[in-house]
């Protein structure tokens, strides 16, 4: 099993609290640091201060050194797919080539309405997300002169240069380079699952129990064959809550402190127990049986999802739980 870290920056967290919480992560052998692509803030207080998840990335690019990095999801409603590949491809020869890349359709009215964003309904952004797979792909890995007609977007003539950077493990492209691997993810829907199988390297899977998630990776199965493709070649995460300590007392004050983040009113029990079914948590026995669970479901990465991102020592206990023990 592996494991990536996985940060909700909306929830106040300033550029020095993100370069902190990927040093720590790095430290403790995270292969991958997510964050969040969000400019609104929640769960909890409205208000607290977000800033952009490609500035970020940017800046931890050159203020890490190992651990890869990536958005998940950037919702393409942010972003214009020629624009958003620029911007990836800029970032990636800064990272040395550690940069991964989840893309999805978007779905916070309110933060796009707020900012002037275009919100339209749920079809026209699945359109303009598959639009914007296919033109990743055409922009990094088709020869000069590539063209697309999308369902939004169209493309005439790519010259498309710098490529992205070509390290070893990376997907190569049909020109003989290499790519940054493509996530799609959600909540699994017939579509995801058939861009996933069309386009991505991976197909990540949101906050699901393990039962919904070795039904949902049945379905991802089913599609890739539909389309002729092997689906061992697709890879297959989930992300899912952490809260976890070295004993119960520490989980004790790691769930109050998390309940009192979500602004939530019920009793630390029920909201620990309303959530345990689809999140890892406890002690460090308690971890590392959930993580088999989600094994054993299927998932070859697991992304923890931390919604406590200033206690960094609950980093520590991920690692020490989770990834030291291997």
């Amino acid at each position: 099993m592996r494991f990536a870290l996985m940060i909700e920056p909306q929830q106040g967290l300033r550029y020095g609290d993100q370069v902190a919480i990927a040093k720590r992560a790095e430290a403790n052998g995270f292969e991958t640091l997510f964050r969040s692509d969000h400019y609104q803030s929640f769960p909890g207080p409205e208000g607290r201060p977000t800033t952009d998840a490609w500035a970020v990335l940017a800046g931890l690019a050159r203020d890490t050194d190992r651990i890869g990095l990536g958005a998940l999801v950037s919702p393409m409603t942010f972003r214009h797919p020629g624009s958003f590949a620029k911007v990836v491809t800029t970032v990636d020869e800064m990272s040395g080539g550690r940069i991964e890349v989840g893309v999805g359709a978007g779905w916070n009215e309110l933060e796009h309405r707020q900012l002037g964003l275009p919100f339209p309904p749920i079809g026209e952004r699945a359109d303009l997300l598959e639009d914007t797979l296919a033109i990743l792909h055409g922009l990094w890995g088709e020869p000069d002169g590539w063209s697309y007609a999308g369902h939004q977007v169209s493309i005439e003539e790519a010259r498309f240069h710098p490529k992205p950077v070509d390290v070893p493990g990376r997907p190569r492209t049909p020109i003989g380079g290499a790519r940054p691997r493509i996530l799609v993810g959600g909540g699994g829907t017939p579509r995801s699952y058939r861009l996933a199988a069309r386009y991505a390297d991976e197909f990540n899977l949101n906050t699901k129990s393990p039962d919904h998630t070795r039904a949902a990776y049945a379905e991802i199965d089913a599609a890739c064959r539909a389309i002729g493709r092997d689906p061992g070649t697709l890879a297959r995460s989930v992300m899912v809550g952490v809260l976890v300590g070295r004993d119960d007392a520490e989980v004790s004050t790691r769930v109050a402190a998390a309940r009192e983040a979500f602004g939530s009113d019920a009793d630390d029990v029920a909201w620990l127990e309303e959530r345990t079914t689809r999140w890892i948590t406890g002690t460090p026995d308690q971890a590392r049986g959930a993580a088999r669970r989600y094994e054993a479901a299927g998932a070859e990465r697991i992304v923890l999802q931390d919604f406590l991102p200033w206690d960094l020592d609950m980093i520590d206990v991920m690692g020490e739980a989770l990834i030291a023990g291997r």
